[in-house]
């Protein structure tokens, strides 16, 4: 990072450079064009999509166009407030500043995805937001890249997969380009406004992950291993830091569903809207089969499970865990790094209609056992009997038998895993196991330091010029716990970034 590679003449040279291919990523180069600079996306990835494309899709945003029909009246100051109840329950400093930016300028972000083709169904009430604020986009969490992809590309920005950025280029202290790499060869890029980061988290990075995050998901599989912390090692070198470096998401998780055409739809409006039309007009018995078969996320299972008695066994029947204390524990040193989760039929009935759901669902808010034995025959495991169900996973039926009877008798486990304490007794069938699961980490919810402009700070708190910072990467130490947060803060960063890097082009130019 020599500010003498200035000197060295550019291949190409752009207005503006975004690095990464996801929502955030999208929203910058999109808005950018717009303003008609010459904008060009690197995305190291033979495809766009980045952890967008892996979410559930939900956005929570107040006066949208659903609450308004619906009679929602709504302000950006209550959501501000209630997003600080979902946050204070981390016990971690917050930005207030951004989480201003955020509630303040997400229904218009809403609006704009809108203009963009993407079609939303909702709102939905998610708890402690004290009006329904959660909006899950249709089909899947695919659409967003779908549709901004083929924006971008429309308007002409210069999308380019597989390109990889390896540095930034300085000079005054200024950042004016990028170094990047294509097939093995060698590119530097001038950028006449800047340079904006939306290269995603570090939950793809084992030595990251080690230096960062807590031992205890040190093992834990990535949703988007490809989220190496390219931008966040970056911004170290340039004397920045990392904001609430062990905050992440992590959990147990069921494995991704297998390929299937209906996965493949085009999220074309004419479909979408008939979804959107259908959620609202159909009756939910007729719907829901079709809506479930859209799951495109790791979806994580609800903690309200072990409470209520459900057990976590592994591959060969036995209890391995304390799933009330840290449901994760010892889970990637199980075999295969996998393990089920086991419901006896008062569990079954019980987590087959609201309160009790086993996960969030993209499209529909929440999962069932119903909507697991229709869409999730892969990881939907049932029988009769106790012998009956081994069988199916491949499990000695008495070894499972006398888990079941440890834990009914509140015995320590041979492996010194805890009693089953207050919690119900597994009594009689049906008997159901959901998996494999797996320990997966979401995401590593640590940003780097920003300013109100989204301009990356360096050394002393000084912003670097040139250089901007969106999506994941740009949290600069705000909490964005709840659905649809995570979401609204990528295209909203990315929007504004891209806004802000493209004036500064003018700016320049009148300075020089």
């Amino acid at each position: 990072m020599s500010e003498t590679l200035a000197l060295e003449p550019f291949d190409d040279t752009f207005d503006v450079i975004v690095i990464g291919g996801g929502g955030s990523g999208l929203a910058a180069a999109i808005e950018a064009r717009t303003l008609g600079r010459r904008v060009v996306l690197l995305e190291k990835n033979p495809r766009l999509g980045g952890s967008t494309a892996w979410s559930v899709g939900s956005i929570s945003a107040t006066n949208t166009p659903h609450q308004l029909r619906k009679g929602i009246r709504d302000s950006a100051d209550h959501h501000f407030e209630d997003l600080g109840l979902f946050c204070q329950r981390t016990g971690l400093p917050d930005n207030l500043k951004l989480r201003r930016i955020l509630v303040d300028n997400v229904s218009d972000t809403f609006r704009w995805l809108q203009s963009m083709g993407v079609v939303f169904h909702g709102p939905l009430h998610q708890p402690p937001h004290r009006k329904p604020r959660m909006h899950n986009v249709l089909p899947n969490s695919r659409a967003y890249i779908y549709h901004l992809g083929r924006r971008a590309r429309s308007i002409g920005v210069d999308v380019r997969t597989g390109w990889r950025m390896v540095d930034v280029v300085l000079a005054d202290g200024k950042v004016v380009g990028v170094k990047a790499e294509f097939q093995g060869r060698s590119f530097r890029l001038a950028a006449r406004g800047g340079v904006i980061l939306a290269s995603g988290d570090f939950a793809g990075s084992d030595a990251m992950r080690g230096r960062h995050l807590p031992a205890r998901v040190a093992n834990a599989r990535p949703i988007n291993p490809t989220n190496t912390g390219d931008g966040h090692l970056l911004i170290q070198r340039l004397g920045g830091q990392i904001m609430n470096g062990g905050h992440h998401l992590a959990g147990v998780r069921f494995d991704p569903p297998p390929a299937r055409w209906v996965l493949n739809l085009p999220p074309w409006r004419i479909l979408t809207r008939f979804i959107s039309w259908s959620l609202d007009h159909m009756p939910q018995r007729v719907l829901r089969p079709f809506v479930m078969s859209f799951l495109t996320t790791v979806l994580q299972s609800s903690p309200e499970l072990y409470r209520q008695g459900a057990v976590l066994i592994n591959r060969h029947g036995r209890r391995f865990n304390d799933e009330l204390g840290e449901p994760t524990r010892h889970l990637t040193d199980q075999p295969e790094g996998a393990a089920y989760i086991l419901l006896d039929g008062r569990l079954t009935a019980q987590f087959s209609a609201p309160p009790y759901h086993l996960s969030t669902a993209p499209g529909i808010a929440y999962g069932y056992i119903p909507d697991y034995r229709r869409s999730r025959r892969d990881i939907f495991h049932e029988a009769p009997t106790v012998s009956g169900l081994a069988g199916r996973l491949g499990i000695d039926p008495s070894v499972l038998q006398e888990t079941i009877d440890r834990y009914n008798r509140n015995e320590v486990t041979t492996d010194g895993v805890s009693v089953r304490g207050t919690r119900p007794t597994l009594e009689s069938g049906p008997w159901v196991a959901l998996g494999p699961v797996r320990h997966y980490i979401t995401f590593s919810d640590s940003g780097v330091a920003v300013d109100e402009r989204h301009r990356v700070l360096g050394a002393g708190d000084q912003a670097i010029e040139g250089l901007y910072a969106v999506g994941f990467i740009g949290m600069g130490g705000m909490l964005l716990e709840g659905l649809g947060h995570h979401l609204g803060w990528a295209f909203t960063s990315g929007r504004r970034a891209g806004r802000f890097a493209a004036s500064r082009v003018v700016t320049e130019d009148l300075g020089a």
